[in-house]
């Protein structure tokens, strides 16, 4: 079952969707007060459980797999090893304990913990995009083919349970049960702290789209920008505490190029088209897509921050608002243009899109 064609990863979504589209169609489902055409949960597991089975049984040819392999043989295997450990000064504890229970629960196989990791965080993905997204193929479609998919179930899973953690307290967010999501987040801390990023950034994405907060954030991080060799040692001293020490004592911090223009582009397509039909999403004041709104306002300022200062750790900040903003984009492509220009834009989304995966799984990391 280890995925060796990567083209698979398009030729399920087009064909798997495709049919399941039609064979089952959607049914109504009550969201926020009023009921609205959604996938069934059938048909929308059926559609993400390959892409967990392909991320739980990958080989070591892709990102930080073998060191998961690694940290997973050496972790504690029982409950006295493990609270030795959680005395030290090891970081993530969270994720050390979480490696404990299952090893004592499940045995010593690191493929099923990686097919348990990548299950839980496809049905985060799953039952959130199902619920929120007016269209959940293609807020899955987004997930895929940015290459998102790749970077975070198949590399860096600790930050991507506690991303999927917070997707999946989304309604939480909705409703503004700050206490109860907090809680939530500084649990999620304890597998990756990075999370912790967004405790500020749930009350900056509360309220109408692009509001007062939202741009306030953004000036902020555009000062940030103006004056990053300033900021860089002030992160030097922060990430030397975490679990991003590795970055200041090899120097990866400084030695890094920033994230590629074209993936910046790309995760700021979101944000610019919500700006150019603002006066829609106004009209519509839908809570839901102002949340997404201004969070991919966010993820779009968080990477052209990692442009010009460091792909390595600021590149990863965005995955928090990018999963909250593949909500909003399809329905800023359903609700901003007529009925024919929505079909011809949604066939150039794809097709750009499909550039851009081709782009990055061939050119950058020689995987098609």
């Amino acid at each position: 079952m280890t995925l060796t064609n990567y083209w698979w990863l398009l030729i399920w979504l087009f064909v798997g969707g495709g049919v399941l589209a039609v064979v089952i169609p959607k049914q109504k489902l009550y969201v926020l007060g009023k009921y609205e055409d959604r996938w069934r949960i059938v048909p929308a597991l059926i559609l993400a459980i390959p892409y967990a089975v392909w991320a739980g049984f990958r080989g070591d040819g892709f990102g930080d797999t073998s060191a998961y392999r690694f940290m997973f043989d050496i972790a504690p295997s029982s409950i006295p090893e493990l609270l030795t450990t959680l005395v030290g000064d090891g970081k993530d504890k969270g994720f050390t304990a979480l490696t404990t229970f299952f090893k004592i629960t499940f045995g010593n196989s690191d493929v099923t913990f990686f097919l348990f990791i990548a299950i839980f965080q496809i049905l985060c993905i799953v039952f959130i995009y199902r619920k929120y997204s007016t269209d959940y193929w293609m807020s899955f479609f987004l997930f895929v083919v940015s290459t998102d998919y790749m970077s975070w179930m198949f590399n860096g899973i600790r930050q991507f349970i506690a991303a999927a953690g917070f997707l999946a307290c989304f309604g939480l967010l909705v409703k503004k049960k700050y206490g109860l999501l907090i809680c939530i987040i500084l649990l999620l801390s304890t597998i990756h702290a990075s999370v912790l990023i967004m405790i500020p950034i749930i009350f900056i994405i509360q309220g109408k789209a692009w509001n007062r907060k939202t741009i306030l954030f953004i000036l902020a991080i555009g000062v940030m920008i103006l004056f990053i060799d300033r900021f860089t040692p002030f992160l030097d001293n922060f990430l030397a505490e975490t679990q991003y020490s590795d970055i200041v004592t090899n120097d990866l911090w400084t030695s890094d190029d920033g994230t590629s223009i074209f993936r910046i582009l790309v995760y700021s397509v979101p944000a610019i088209l919500s700006l150019i039909g603002k006066k829609y999403i106004d009209e519509a004041n839908d809570p839901v897509i102002n949340i997404c709104t201004n969070a991919s306002a966010c993820t779009m300022i968080l990477y052209a921050l990692a442009g010009v200062s460091s792909g390595i750790y600021i590149g990863r900040l965005p995955i928090y608002t990018t999963l909250i903003g593949y909500i909003a984009f399809p329905w800023m492509i359903n609700n901003m243009f007529t009925k024919q220009s929505t079909k011809m834009i949604k066939i150039a989304m794809i097709i750009a899109y499909i550039l851009f995966f081709y782009y990055q799984m061939h050119i950058t990391w020689h995987m098609l």
